[in-house]
C-alpha cells in the first residue's frame, strides 16, 4: 500500500499577507506536474501560531518556517523527489 504524505500550509492571515498565496498555487502545480496528487495530502490549516517566522508549512507534523517563493521548489524536491 503507498504511503500518503499529509502536507499543510498555514492559511493565517499574517502568512496569507506574506505570500501563502502564491506558494499554494506553486505546490498544487507541483503536485499535478510531478504526478504526485494522490501520494500527498495537501490542505491549509488555520493560524499554527508561528506568526513571526511565516509563512509556515508542515509536512508529517514537521514543520518548516519562513517558506517562500524562492525556497519552495527546493523544499518541494528535498521532501518529495525520491518518491515520483
Amino acid at each position: 500500500m503507498v504511503q500518503r504524505i499529509e502536507m499543510e500550509i498555514c492559511l493565517g492571515s499574517s502568512c496569507f499577507s506574506r505570500g501563502n498565496r502564491d506558494l499554494v498555487t506553486y505546490i498544487r502545480e507541483y503536485l499535478k506536474k510531478n504526478h504526485l496528487e494522490d501520494r500527498i495530502i495537501f490542505k491549509g490549516a488555520r493560524c499554527m501560531n508561528l506568526c513571526n517566522n511565516g509563512p509556515n508549512l508542515r509536512i508529517n507534523e514537521r514543520t518548516i518556517r519562513a517558506v517562500s517563493i524562492t525556497k519552495i521548489e527546493s523544499i518541494l524536491e528535498s521532501e518529495f523527489g525520491n518518491i515520483r
